[in-house]
């Protein structure tokens, strides 16, 4: 029997769509995937790991992962980046488990702590393995924090190798952005970010657009190889040029698109988006990008947008920022503890 319609469609063919995980790694990680999930993200399942039962308790997620009770009775890792890997090892199966047969999966970790910096390279590298997209949001502690900076250089150490994509945001310019803030709000502003990061690659892939972007878009600009990035920008649709303008000098990032060999740009706003200002807004972001850059873009119309117009864009093949400042060198960490890729805490 013939089940292909009028256009040739055939209906028999089921065409799933990508599999995407967020995962929150530790308490600061466990934090945005909580306010990812209030928020809701439409074709994402989320996850929150931890040492540390009582913050997993106070979390929202589709999954929450206890790990490692032997080693510290649901208490924590204490700071320590060794006790949080030593709680992933025992819990291998279980992490294995939690990112087999995922499309894309998406690490939010504060570095610099024991569970996050110690749990989210023993995940990165099952998913990679697993044959997922990586996708790393990591933020790094205030400088004031001192041997909490060593830890999370260490962190990005073990992180990168196992990334497609890794995002660092830096706490320090919380200081400059919103330093009168109630300490609450202002890591809520961290977290902001890092939801809508999350939650427009992810909607970018799952929804349908008017010019559509797919799972396999995403891996084509990531495959360029270099340093990744996400930007991110919201501004009224009558200033396109604004939008592009708070795109790419976000205040919490620091990223230079310069040479940039891939983008992966989606646009969204409400019916009155014209397709010259839509065009507009991929120039300006490609401004500086190579010559024969590989840009893939997408647009969708979305009534509840209304005269407001957000861009979300992956950029790769960039400079790789200079991770090395403000944190001590690598044979400095060696030296505290030569037999792990952690510093001890004291």
């Amino acid at each position: 029997m013939d089940t292909a319609n009028a256009t040739g469609w055939e209906a028999s063919v089921y065409c799933p769509k990508p599999r995407v995980l967020i995962v929150g790694c530790g308490g600061a990680g466990g934090n945005s995937v909580g306010r990812l999930h209030r928020l809701g993200v439409a074709g994402a399942r989320t996850a929150v790991v931890n040492t540390d039962r009582v913050h997993l308790e106070t979390v929202d997620a589709d999954q929450k992962l206890l790990i490692g009770q032997t080693v510290t009775r649901g208490m924590g890792a204490g700071g320590r980046p060794e006790i949080g890997e030593r709680c992933a090892d025992l819990a291998d199966e279980e992490l294995r488990n939690l990112v087999m047969s995922q499309d894309l999966v998406f690490l939010t970790v504060g570095l610099g702590g024991g569970t996050g910096t110690g749990v989210a390279p023993h995940i990165a590298e099952l998913a990679s393995a697993s044959g997922a997209v990586v996708i790393a949001v990591a933020t790094t502690p205030f400088k004031v924090e001192r041997g909490r900076l060593r830890t999370a250089q260490a962190g990005i150490q073990r992180l990168r190798p196992n990334c497609d994509c890794l995002i660092i945001l830096d706490n320090n310019r919380l200081l400059d952005l919103v330093p009168n803030l109630p300490v609450e709000r202002a890591f809520s502003v961290m977290d902001v970010l890092i939801a809508e990061v999350i939650k427009g690659v992810t909607e970018a892939i799952n929804l349908p657009s008017l010019i559509n972007l797919d799972f396999n878009d995403v891996r084509t600009v990531l495959s360029e190889g270099g340093t990744s990035t996400i930007l991110y920008g919201e501004n009224s649709i009558d200033d396109p040029d604004r939008v592009v303008s708070e795109a790419l000098s976000n205040p919490l990032l620091d990223v230079d698109t310069k040479g940039a060999r891939a983008a992966l740009i989606h646009i969204s706003s409400g019916p009155s988006l014209s397709l010259r200002t839509a065009f507009r807004v991929v120039d300006g972001i490609t401004a500086n990008m190579r010559s024969d850059a590989n840009v893939i873009f997408g647009v969708r119309v979305d009534p509840r947008h209304h005269d407001v117009i957000r861009v979300i864009a992956i950029l790769t093949g960039l400079k790789a920022p200079d991770l090395d400042v403000p944190f001590e060198a690598a044979r400095d960490l060696e030296a505290v503890n030569p037999l792990s890729p952690y510093p001890r805490s004291r």
